[in-house]
């Protein structure tokens, strides 16, 4: 890939943000050194790999590598027998230590979820705990080697203590005895390597000892006292054997390490290249980036893409595509509408893709493997070389025509720019056509009108334009494909306040093909606002007839239900009569038996007669089906108001009207928690403001008043409540709600052991009219809080 084009569509720049992710000094080396690949097969697999570590992050959280160092150096000294430093050896332990942790994090809590293309990596470290544990025990710090690496060592630092134990012993007791009035301060101190003290000059006679310094004055010197040169002498022999003993144990950790040196150099490896992929991963994460689906056939198919150095919560998407159905597209429209963007986008996304890096898009966008991408974006203008504006974009297209085939991209900004109009546009549509002839991918910004008459012309050339709003004289950033842009120069001009009349004498100016040309663009983007706008209606229309629709099915339901209630509650009513009166003739033989046994007068009889006579008939009352007479409503639509109270004829209901009537003279009442469309041939009007219904509270008057909704709570509290105690508050409080036409509430149960959050979602789950019940949102009770959405 050349490095023009990399630098003209700031490439680097990708670069330096993913570098920012890794966390190893060798990962942010891959980063830096990343080049586009040309090879589909590696594309994939780097892409594969990203997307692998992003799943991975969003289960699991990152993997930081940090304690990876650049130890290659020491392993090299490894190999020829070195030994390495205390510092060296913490790299070392690092490297294992992070291996562990690599080791752990790629264990999967759930056996069952599928393997991934990482897993073989994670698989191969090797984390040789013992050879970390054994360096972490010897070695505390770069400066410091612990007094138990060592049998040796623990004895040579014991001895070491005992003889530094006695020379402070016996300088003290000089100190603070009778040479006291001999010596400049009361302390003992150090020179070269050996305990002194400081002595006044004057005095030095009466100290016997070695005289080791003297102050920068003269007048204090430092006496080694002859009483402690010996176990001055002592505590050097201790030190240097100190110092033999600790290379012997870095002598052996060093050759310990050695014989695992492969191993760690594959740790290396494996976890700079961990660190490389995660880094993408997380960049992909950062832009809110999806895995694109490649191809070699020259396409591009660009979902809402957007340029990943742009302000993610700024930037517009645009949906862009080449290659299918069309290998040329002409992008027109004003300055600063997004052209220059549009084309960016395209390479970048682009060369982003085959560096097996994720691309602000959404899923299934679809881009072609390209051998070289090719750029002209920008002012070029170069003093040093004499070359014109116009001369140094032309170097460049001479370049792409004599090296570009239809393996590669080619982007030119404003081409044929900075030079005579008429003879740019024919210059840039010869190299266009060039271009197209040969099957190029190939995308060009431009202002000229040719080029757009060129695209409409041509077969497998498309227009396109950058959407710009004259009203407003902003651009939206919208690209259009399929419509050629206007540059709507006039437009802007006169909204900037150019007189009129200067821009009446300018369209003068212009031929009458390229007004004509420019009429037909107008109509063009008037008639494209127009047929979004219907699109939009008749989505929203759509919509409409869905939730009518849901509606309607919720309603048929509840019927149902009703339907079956009713049906229900008769047959057991049913079988209570029938058991009854099975009984009742069950006494009656009784009694007629008894009668013919036994002697018993016909007043008596008579009278058991009558009582059971009475029974059945109570009885038949009770089993008597009276049919109501239907009546006749003579309503019109001038009889009714909102507010009024009805009688539901068919269904022998009371409720109120709740909307006007139509045309069709159909309208809404309200039945308790039931809301139906009802033809006013169905409606008998009553006198009675106050309604009984299960959606209005009971006075002390025995009577329901329509004010539920004022008085219910949007939220009910069960801290410190049994299960049963719960949810039997809970259940009239939800009837209550959701009689008052509340569309949701809060229920605070707590978090506690979970037991009485999971009794109020089995109970929720069981009720028909709640349409969703969810936890709160961070922040808003979290865990301890469930907000209940009804039915509408």
């Amino acid at each position: 890939m050349n490095q023009k084009a990399l630098k003209t569509l700031e490439y680097n720049k990708i670069l330096e943000l993913l570098e920012g992710y890794a966390t190893s000094t060798l990962g942010k080396d891959l980063c830096r050194n990343l080049k586009p690949l040309s090879n589909l097969a590696e594309i994939e697999t780097m892409q594969q790999e990203t997307a692998d570590a992003l799943s991975r992050i969003y289960k699991k959280g990152s993997l930081s590598f940090s304690g990876v160092r650049d130890i290659r150096g020491s392993l090299k000294r490894l190999e020829i027998g070195s030994t390495l430093g205390t510092g060296e050896l913490l790299a070392v332990c690092n490297l294992l230590e992070n291996t562990n942790r690599a080791k752990a994090y790629s264990r999967s809590e759930n056996q069952e979820e599928s393997a991934d293309s990482l897993d073989g990596m994670f698989e191969v470290l090797q984390p040789l705990t013992p050879l970390s544990l054994e360096i972490r025990r010897c070695i505390l710090s770069e400066e410091e080697i612990a007094d138990d690496a060592s049998p040796a060592l623990r004895q040579v630092r014991r001895t070491m203590k005992n003889t530094n134990d006695k020379i402070h012993s016996q300088l003290s007791s000089y100190v603070s005895g009778q040479g006291r009035s001999y010596l400049q301060d009361a302390v003992v101190t150090m020179r070269n390597g050996r305990y002194c003290i400081p002595v006044k000059s004057e005095y030095k006679g009466q100290v016997p000892g070695m005289v080791h310094d003297q102050s920068s004055t003269g007048s204090t010197v430092f006496v080694e006292p002859m009483a402690i040169v010996k176990l001055n002498n002592e505590l050097r022999e201790l030190e240097v054997k100190e110092q033999a003993e600790i290379e012997i144990i870095l002598s052996n950790l060093s050759q310990e390490t050695a014989e695992h040196l492969e191993l760690i150099q594959d740790n290396l490896k494996i976890l700079t290249q961990l660190d490389f992929i995660f880094a993408r991963a997380l960049l992909a994460k950062s832009q809110n980036a999806t895995e694109p689906v490649f191809n070699t056939q020259g396409i591009i198919d660009i979902k809402k893409g957007r340029h990943p150095l742009i302000d993610k919560h700024k930037v517009v998407p645009i949906d862009i595509r080449l290659g299918d159905g069309f290998d040329l597209l002409v992008v027109t429209g004003p300055n600063t509408g997004g052209k220059t963007v549009s084309l960016k986008t395209v390479g970048l996304l682009t060369l982003m893709g085959q560096s097996g890096l994720h691309i602000p898009a959404f899923d299934h966008s679809r881009l072609s493997v390209f051998e070289e991408v090719y750029a002209d974006i920008g002012d070029e203008q170069s003093i040093e070389q004499s070359l014109s504006t116009f001369s140094s974009h032309m170097t460049n297209v001479v370049r792409f025509i004599e090296k570009a085939d239809t393996r590669s991209l080619v982007l030119f900004d404003e081409l044929g720019a900075g030079t005579d109009p008429t003879e740019g546009a024919a210059l840039a549509i010869a190299i266009l056509s060039h271009l197209h002839q040969q099957g190029i991918r190939t995308m060009a910004t431009t202002h000229y009108s040719e080029l757009k008459v060129y695209a409409l012309s041509t077969s497998g050339v498309e227009n396109a334009s950058c959407e710009f709003d004259v009203e407003t004289l902003r651009p939206t950033y919208r690209l259009l494909i399929g419509i050629p842009g206007k540059s709507n120069a006039f437009a802007i001009s006169g909204k900037l306040g150019l007189p009129d009349y200067i821009i009446e004498k300018a369209k003068e100016q212009i031929s009458q093909e390229d007004e004509s040309f420019e009429d037909v663009l107008s109509t063009l983007e008037q008639s494209r606002k127009t047929i979004e706008a219907e699109q939009a209606e008749i989505a929203r229309y759509k919509e409409e007839i869905h939730t009518l629709k849901q509606q309607l099915e919720e309603k048929q339901d509840k019927l149902e239900q009703r339907k079956d209630r009713i049906l229900q509650d008769a047959n057991e009513e049913a079988h209570r009569i029938l058991r009854e009166a099975k009984e009742y003739a069950d006494q009656t033989m009784k009694i007629f038996n008894k009668a013919g046994q036994e002697t018993m007068s016909a007043k008596e009889l008579e009278k058991k007669r009558t009582e059971l006579r009475k029974k059945m008939d109570s009885a038949g009352k009770k089993m008597a089906l009276k049919t109501p007479e239907k009546k006749k409503s003579t309503l019109t639509a001038k009889d009714v108001s909102l507010g009024d109270a009805v009688k539901v004829l068919s269904l022998n209901v009371k409720g109120t009207i709740s909307s006007k009537p139509d045309a069709k003279g159909m309208v809404f009442v309200q039945m308790g928690i039931l809301r139906s469309k009802v033809s006013l041939s169905d409606l008998e009007l009553i006198d009675e403001p106050v309604i009984t219904g299960p959606s209005m509270h009971r006075t002390g008057a025995g009577k329901i008043k329509m004010n539920k909704s004022a008085t219910v709570r949007t939220e009910i509290n069960l801290l410190g409540k049994t299960v049963d105690e719960a949810i039997a508050e809970l259940d009239k409080y939800l009837d209550d709600a959701y009689l008052a036409h509340l569309s949701s509430v809060r229920v605070v149960h707590g978090k506690g052991t979970g037991a009485l959050r999971k009794g109020i979602h089995n109970y929720l789950k069981r009720l028909k009219y709640v349409k969703d019940f969810h936890l709160a949102e961070f922040g808003e009770g979290d865990a301890g809080v469930t907000i209940v959405e009804f039915k509408k």
